[in-house]
């Protein structure tokens, strides 16, 4: 947990009746062009219910002011309605941070998942039961609530998100274990990019070197450009070796990819003023772990 985490902790034991906060503002939207039904209020029914569940629960004990909320949106895409009460959906996840010392905003989590079905009957109210399966709807939810959680932990403190990743991954054991209940999305597949592989990565010893380049990156990086954009390059750059390693055991891996899609450009811009030395590691770092970006790397060495 950051130190600015931490004082509000302390705040809070000492002003016990002060106003505490959950972990999220989740913006959530929903997108139903593509589905038919008589009756459409209950697709703003269905947003009203995940954004409720998103916001209102408490999810950890740890103490949130209204200013450390986690700022995170759900971009819903209904594909389709098999029958009455059942979807298809694809939706895309984005948490982020600021940035000390700037008004900016990094994505810290940007995964889109394809997977998404779900039942929902019109006015059904959504509530999370921990270690226990309700539904897939609920299930999906808190799955990415503690994922954003963790992330967002992770990029304060060295492995900071170990207890929220944990619960990510007690609540995909929970729906495997169901028989089979929770559909698509669960379960390990040749194509990575699913909750499976997703928390998978993330609690994987092998990918612990990625978790604490989020907080290099970050904390170490990100939080210091303001004061000493040198130092905090090279820290950015120390958080490229991290990925690097893992890149070299698990080429394609979901989180890998997730992080260079919100990131490429962010790397971009962040090195552009380096020195030429740093431009060069950047350089010569980014192509070989992110090739498919490689034009936007090259823009660094023709500065």
């Amino acid at each position: 947990m950051s130190a600015k985490k931490i004082a509000w902790v302390v705040l809070g034991l000492l002003f016990p009746l002060c106003s505490m906060a959950q972990e999220l503002r989740c913006e959530v939207i929903v997108n139903s062009d593509q589905v038919q039904a008589t009756d459409r209020q209950v697709f703003q029914q269905m947003q009203n219910a995940i954004s409720e569940v998103m916001n209102n629960t408490r999810w950890t004990s740890d103490v949130y002011q209204n200013e450390e909320r986690i700022r995170c949106k759900m971009f819903i895409t209904l594909r389709a309605m098999p029958q009455v009460g059942v979807y298809e959906a694809n939706t895309q996840v984005i948490s982020s941070r600021p940035t000390y010392g700037t008004g900016y905003e990094t994505t810290v989590l940007s995964f889109v998942d394809t997977k998404f079905e779900f039942d929902y009957t019109q006015a059904q109210p959504l509530q999370y039961a921990p270690n226990t399966f309700t539904t897939n709807l609920t299930a999906i939810l808190s799955f990415y609530a503690y994922t954003i959680i963790g992330m967002d932990n992770d990029s304060f403190s060295r492995m900071g998100g170990a207890n929220a990743l944990a619960e990510a991954r007690n609540i995909l054991n929970l729906v495997t274990s169901s028989g089979g209940a929770g559909g698509g999305g669960w379960s390990a597949t040749a194509d990575t990019r699913n909750r499976y592989w997703l928390i998978n990565n993330l609690v994987d010893p092998q990918f612990e070197p990625y978790r604490a380049a989020l907080y290099l990156y970050h904390r170490q990086g990100l939080d210091l450009m303001a004061q000493d954009p040198e130092k905090a390059r090279q820290n950015m750059l120390e958080a490229l070796r991290n990925i690097q390693q893992v890149a070299r055991l698990r080429p394609g891996a979901a989180v890998l990819r997730s992080f260079f899609e919100a990131k490429s450009a962010e790397l971009s811009n962040a090195f552009n003023s380096a020195t030429p030395a740093q431009k060069q590691q950047a350089y010569d770092l980014l192509t070989q772990i992110d090739p498919t970006n490689r034009a936007r790397y090259e823009t660094l060495l023709k500065r």
